[in-house]
């Protein structure tokens, strides 16, 4: 049996990862230093150990804390790690900025989850419900491997299935590519995008729209746009009208280099703004 510690169980990943982990094959060990965070393990029927009663006798660690925060943990943590040990974060930014801990005798494993789909059509209600995953409907995850031989990629990805589960697909991907999908493609792009249309679904109701005519007309749009666009409807189409309307707006709002947000040195910046 694998001994693992998940550093940060207490906060909002942590307690996440923490739901799935507590009944796993994996001898387990908590560390958290808020009381409040503690207070909530508690009611999980999890209690604190101590970092030096753990961390050095740990086959693999968890490092489920903030991207602002991975700099000064992990170079607390990893330098008390045992070799030939694993170290696991669940976001590729601090990686990506230099400022993750680096032993060349700990293996390194990045894990990301993609969220249940959005056409993640499952029948029941709890399942459709778990907007974020990890608990009842099924996701896909990414992984990589930034340092280590590949067994430690094998033992990084079966840990990750287990504290992820359930799991539709796993996509093992470069670190680099991870750091195009997040932050660029899912939180600089996608995030900006929804949050425009939200705003202008306040827009509308303060026009005199009833709300609720406002929201359901707009999700309603949403759902088929969202289909014929990524093919759920093979062969379906916008209407002339449609296509007319999304040209103009593409003119009027979007600025033509958009695209930049992917290039090499402004993920650069975007990752340095995070970290």
């Amino acid at each position: 049996m694998q001994k693992v510690t998940l550093v940060g169980a207490g906060g909002k990943m942590g307690l996440r990862l923490t739901h799935n982990l507590k009944n796993s094959g994996y001898e387990m060990f908590y560390l958290e230093l808020s009381q409040q965070g503690i207070e909530k393990l508690k009611e999980k029927g999890v209690s604190v150990s101590q970092a030096d009663k753990c961390i050095a006798e740990s086959d693999i660690v968890i490092l489920a804390v903030p991207d602002v925060a991975l700099e000064k943990v992990s170079g607390e943590i990893i330098p008390m790690m045992k070799s030939s040990s694993l170290a696991i974060t669940l976001d590729p930014a601090a990686a990506l900025a230099g400022k993750l801990k680096a032993r060349p005798d700990v293996g390194c494993f990045i894990t990301h989850p993609c969220h249940p789909s959005i056409f993640n059509w499952e029948a029941e209600e709890e399942k459709m419900k778990d907007h974020f995953g990890g608990v009842a409907a099924k996701q896909s995850i990414v992984c990589s491997l930034m340092n280590g031989p590949d067994s430690d990629y094998e033992r990084g990805e079966k840990l990750a299935r287990t504290f992820y589960a359930p799991i539709y697909r796993c996509h093992r991907i470069s670190v680099e590519q991870m750091g195009l999908l997040e932050p660029a493609l899912v939180e600089t792009l996608a995030s900006t995008c929804v949050y425009v249309i939200r705003q202008g679904l306040e827009e509308v109701i303060k026009k005199g729209v009833p709300a609720d005519a406002a929201r359901d007309f707009l999700l309603g749009h949403l759902r088929i746009q969202m289909a014929v666009l990524f093919n759920e409807l093979p062969g379906a189409v916008f209407s002339d009208a449609a296509n007319k309307a999304l040209q103009r707006g593409l003119n009027e709002f979007i600025k033509p280099d958009w695209k930049k947000v992917f290039d090499a040195d402004n993920l650069k910046d975007q990752i340095k703004s995070i970290t």
